[in-house]
């Protein structure tokens, strides 16, 4: 049997695997945005260098990074039957919704700097696309539809919650499949939590909202539907987010509120020195380096935080916990796990399954073989062609 074609988002890039060959894409609305970047950095390069930063206090010198750590996030991937691949992107200030055709070259069909649009999803009419709406605001998101050459954006889901993900279920009917999971706020309306993750159905003909899977303790993620009926999804861990509080942990807070004190002190003298100085009161080889901890990351439209599994085998390199479960539920409801340890996956139109870990592709055959497909670091997307 021949290799299936899989098109995939690893270390915030667009791969696309055809014939055993893998390429990736180069976004063309990326290498803007960068270029626009490195044109900034140029014209204000005389703050940070020689005479310059003398008086500017060497407070441009602070400013960490270049054009290449500019942040510019995919946020979601999805295929069209023709082959064409759509897929949204975002930076601090706008996102938007990308087309890209069999020749190679992009258009941005939709884009806007009001909220973050993400996971485009489209209906195999090929006319219409669901997206996430991501308010950073009030932290809060809505499944939105828009058609692909226009700009009729509508909102279809509200109200306090966080809807993401959308399917199209196939069908006659215009039905979309989503994960959705309740916020909680404090006194004064400040985001403080999430409630575990259910799956819902939104008619958008008639506007009837259900709720079709949900689980004790645990969150559903990532729904779909094959074309058979058979609901797939990954089933996890529900985590809020929120620590417990304790009297272990209060008497430990008291305990170390001197040494926090202490490195705040520390930390207001070194940012006031490396303003009016230029330099730090350390050397970064005496300084601790803190950097973000990739088992906090935000991981394919879920706020948990994955505990990253160190594998003893290097051929077994897993990227998320086991207890993340591939799970097919049969148009009669019965569930079956078809694979531990999963991150995204995608169901392909011969019935066959694309998963990955994290850092390899795998293939469930319709017959239950399952064939690895790809090694690759940090996937966290993947979609079947």
């Amino acid at each position: 049997m021949s290799e299936p074609a899989v098109a995939f988002l690893a270390n915030r890039k667009l791969h696309v695997r055809r014939d055993g060959r893998t390429r990736v894409i180069e976004s063309e609305f990326e290498r803007t945005v960068r270029e626009r970047a490195a044109s900034i950095e140029r014209r204000h390069a005389w703050k940070s260098q020689g005479r310059g930063a003398m008086f500017t206090g060497g407070a441009w010198a602070m400013t960490p990074g270049g054009p290449e750590q500019v942040a510019i996030s995919l946020t979601g991937l999805t295929a069209a039957a023709s082959g064409e691949l759509l897929y949204s992107m975002e930076t601090d200030a706008v996102s938007g919704i990308f087309l890209l055709d069999n020749e190679g070259v992009e258009t941005r069909l939709f884009h806007t700097a009001d909220f973050r649009v993400r996971h485009a999803a489209l209906h195999p009419d090929g006319s219409t696309l669901a997206v996430t709406a991501f308010h950073k605001d009030n932290m809060r998101s809505n499944i939105a539809v828009l058609p692909v050459h226009g700009t009729d954006f509508t909102e279809a889901t509200e109200g306090d919650s966080f809807d993401q993900l959308p399917r199209w279920v196939p069908g006659a009917k215009r039905r979309i499949v989503f994960q959705s999971a309740g916020i909680g706020r404090d006194a004064a309306g400040r985001f403080a939590g999430l409630g575990p993750c259910t799956i819902q159905q939104l008619d958008l003909d008639s506007g009837e909202l259900e709720e079709i899977a949900a689980e004790n303790g645990r969150d559903l993620l990532q729904p779909r539907f094959s074309e058979d009926g058979s609901l797939y999804f990954i089933r996890k861990p529900y985590e809020s987010g929120v620590a417990d509080g304790s009297l272990l942990g209060s008497l430990k807070d008291a305990a170390l509120f001197p040494f926090r004190m202490g490195r705040a002190v520390f930390q207001f003298f070194n940012i006031f020195s490396m303003k009016y100085s230029g330099k730090p009161l350390v050397t970064s080889r005496g300084a601790v380096q803190r950097t973000l901890d990739p088992v906090q990351q935000f991981i394919y439209g879920n706020l948990a935080r994955a505990q990253m599994v160190q594998a003893q085998q290097e051929d077994a390199k897993s990227r998320v916990p086991s207890a993340w479960e591939l799970v097919r539920s049969s148009p009669s409801g019965r569930k079956e796990t078809l694979a531990p340890g999963v991150l995204a996956f995608d169901v392909g139109g011969d019935g066959s399954v694309l998963y990955s870990d994290g850092s390899t592709i795998t293939r469930v055959t319709p017959d239950g073989r399952n064939e690895r497909v790809l090694e690759a670091d940090m996937v966290e997307q993947v979609v079947a062609l």
